[in-house]
């Protein structure tokens, strides 16, 4: 009985030790396996076609596909290397495809032919021929509804009347004149080196009964329409330039100064000069004419027979001054002062080459 009983005591000792040895299960234990059954899922490689249809670099878009493109945009993205490959690594095109020897650029200078004064004017009189080479010229006054009397060939597209009647004048003046050459023949740039000796127009009178009359006191460029103060003529030009606009100040005995803008235009023939008053005229500070109301379109071109001189004057004045002041023998004078200033400035330049 006492052996019984120090038995059961010896089992009761042993068991709690037992029970303290044996690993409890972790009540953290189910976290930490789905813990890591995550990171499993997420360092898991990706096979090679999952990569190619869904990376995409944060800076890049993706690229359409080839087949969806047109043909225009295929063609402009697909460049050539311009290296040519090496021999013997494998390369399926020739070299000499790349390259091809292109023919040489030749550029022509269009040349034309001298016209004559009979195509420009054609249907001319032998007596209207002979008094346009006269130093008097052909000259015709008409009012506006008058009919012209010096029509160029109108398929040469020379038409000064029309843009004089856009400033719809009143009173007109045509002239015509031929400059015969006398030790050479002039060329375009002679007739531009002509127009711009300005200081040279005072230099010319008029003929008022028998007597010489200088109607321009004074002529001179000046720097702009707004600034008037004179400048020199510059040198005689080398080259022709397609336009220019210079602005002109001439002093008249009867209406003071005269402030003209000037435009010169060049094509293939000839040179077109067109003058133009930008302020009011006055007569004795009382105003006759307002500005762009005259205006003078020169044509000029060499011809076979010498330089071409065609001009178209146009100036509008009310009618209740024009019953008191007759301007067109004025006017007339002027454009007779312009053709010999003009035909001066080309016999100058012979002289100045000499």
């Amino acid at each position: 009985m006492k052996s019984a009983c120090l038995l059961l005591l010896l089992l009761f000792l042993v068991s709690p030790l037992r029970a303290q040895e044996e690993p409890q299960p972790s009540p953290q234990g189910e976290e930490i396996l789905a813990d890591e059954e995550t990171l499993s899922s997420e360092e898991a490689p990706l096979d090679e076609e999952t990569l190619l249809s869904e990376e995409i670099l944060p800076d890049e878009e993706a690229l359409p596909d080839e087949e969806t493109l047109p043909d225009e945009i295929i063609a402009e993205e697909t460049f050539i290397d311009p290296q040519p490959s090496p021999q013997g690594e494998g390369s399926p095109l020739d070299d000499d495809a790349f390259f091809f020897e292109a023919p040489p650029l030749i550029f022509e200078v269009p040349t034309f032919e001298t016209r004559s004064f009979d195509t420009i004017f054609p249907g001319f009189s032998r007596r209207q021929r002979i008094t346009a080479m006269s130093s008097t010229g052909v000259r015709h006054s008409f009012m506006k509804d008058e009919p012209p009397i010096l029509i160029p060939n109108p398929e040469l597209e020379i038409d000064l009347l029309d843009s004089v009647m856009k400033r719809n004048p009143s009173h007109l003046i045509e002239a015509l004149a031929l400059v015969p050459y006398d030790e050479k023949e002039f060329d375009l740039l002679d007739i531009y080196n002509a127009l711009g000796r300005v200081e040279k127009i005072q230099n010319f009178p008029a003929t008022v009964n028998g007597n010489d009359l200088y109607i321009f006191t004074e002529s001179t460029r000046i720097e702009s329409a707004r600034n008037r103060r004179a400048i020199p003529d510059p040198l005689p030009a080398v080259t022709l330039p397609f336009s220019q606009t210079m602005y002109l100040r001439l002093k008249e005995i009867n209406f003071g100064n005269l402030f003209i803008r000037a435009d010169i235009s060049i094509s293939m023939y000839g040179i077109t000069y067109s003058m133009t008053n930008f302020t009011d005229v006055r007569y004795y500070l009382v105003p006759i004419m307002k500005a762009e109301k005259y205006v003078t379109m020169i044509y000029l071109e060499p011809v076979k027979e010498g330089i071409l001189i065609y001009s178209v004057s146009g100036f509008y004045l009310p009618g209740f001054i024009s019953d008191r002041v007759n301007l067109t023998p004025n006017i007339n004078r002027r454009i007779t002062i312009f053709i010999n200033w003009i035909t001066d400035g080309l016999r100058a330049q012979v002289t100045d080459n000499d």
